[in-house]
């Protein structure tokens, strides 16, 4: 069945430009199912390339959730974070772009984002389309196409460095933080620390949590130093998640999954996420 076996050759690529573009997979699967029905019903005559004509579905259907999606984020109890999928379910990553927009930092920077800088960037910087095709999907001119990806490069090169730590780099920061974390090392922990830290944690009202974002080496030290002393950290241990090492541990009894973000050798955002709805993907719900 050709049809059939043209989409499934592309749907892996579809859900991870659905996902990049709304932060979650569920989501993502949403809109890649009413693809697949839209492209049942299309008359394939009619389609010169099945890519560029599911990239424009795709991309379409996931900018109209993003914009009602918006809404409901800002209702949402606590910190909104994206939900974190393993890496192996992202999607191909075959370049560094394609890597860097479906790290977990770029992920939550994207939500500062609107909707159609977000959909220009993730296009044109993950899946490298020209301006001309984008500026079709989006419903813009191809000089507003070229705005929207240069705000949204700037906004999101903001704070960041150019140049990211490798894998080790990122594992070796991140064990020495949970190890303090855990021991209540408030020196070592603050030595860890960037001096601009935040530290985000989704509970989602459904775990109990900081509402909002902990702000400053000094408060974030004292908030983890202080947790840990009321909830011990138990059974960490390392996984892979969008692209990049992070940690699972229960903290008070609950699932959590603990990333972090780097900046001039120290940690710059750390994000823990324990809405179970959020958590299924990387198998702690």
């Amino acid at each position: 069945m050709p049809i059939v076996d043209d989409f499934e050759e592309h749907r892996p690529m579809l859900l991870g430009l659905a996902y990049r573009l709304l932060g979650s997979m569920w989501d993502a699967e949403d809109v890649v199912q009413e693809a697949w029905l839209r492209w049942q019903a299309t008359d394939h005559a009619e389609i010169r390339e099945p890519r560029a004509f599911l990239v424009t579905v795709v991309s379409r259907l996931a900018l109209d959730q993003l914009r009602s999606a918006r809404v409901k984020r800002e209702a949402y109890t606590g910190p909104w974070l994206p939900e974190p999928v393993e890496t192996a379910q992202a999607g191909p990553l075959d370049t560094a772009e394609l890597r860097d927009t479906v790290s977990y930092a770029t992920l939550h920077l994207m939500e500062r984002l609107s909707p159609p800088e977000r959909a220009v960037f993730v296009l044109r910087e993950a899946f490298e389309l020209p301006y001309d095709e984008i500026a079709e999907i989006v419903g813009s001119s191809v000089a507003n196409a070229r705005q929207l990806h240069h705000r949204a490069s700037v906004r999101l090169a903001q704070g960041r460095d150019r140049f990211h730590p490798s894998s080790e780099e990122h594992t070796e920061l991140l064990t020495k933080f949970i190890r303090a974390a855990g021991g209540g090392d408030l020196a070592a922990l603050t030595e860890l620390l960037h001096e601009d830290v935040v530290s985000y944690n989704d509970g989602g009202g459904k775990v109990r949590a900081a509402l909002r974002p902990i702000v400053g080496r000094k408060k974030v030290a004292t908030f983890l130093v202080a947790l840990q002393a009321r909830y011990a950290f138990k059974g960490w241990r390392f996984i892979e998640v969008n692209g990049m090492p992070a940690v699972a541990t229960q903290v008070g009894g609950h699932p959590q999954l603990v990333m972090i973000d780097i900046r001039d050798g120290r940690i710059s955002e750390i994000y823990g996420v324990l809405n179970p709805d959020k958590l299924a993907r990387v198998g702690l719900a």
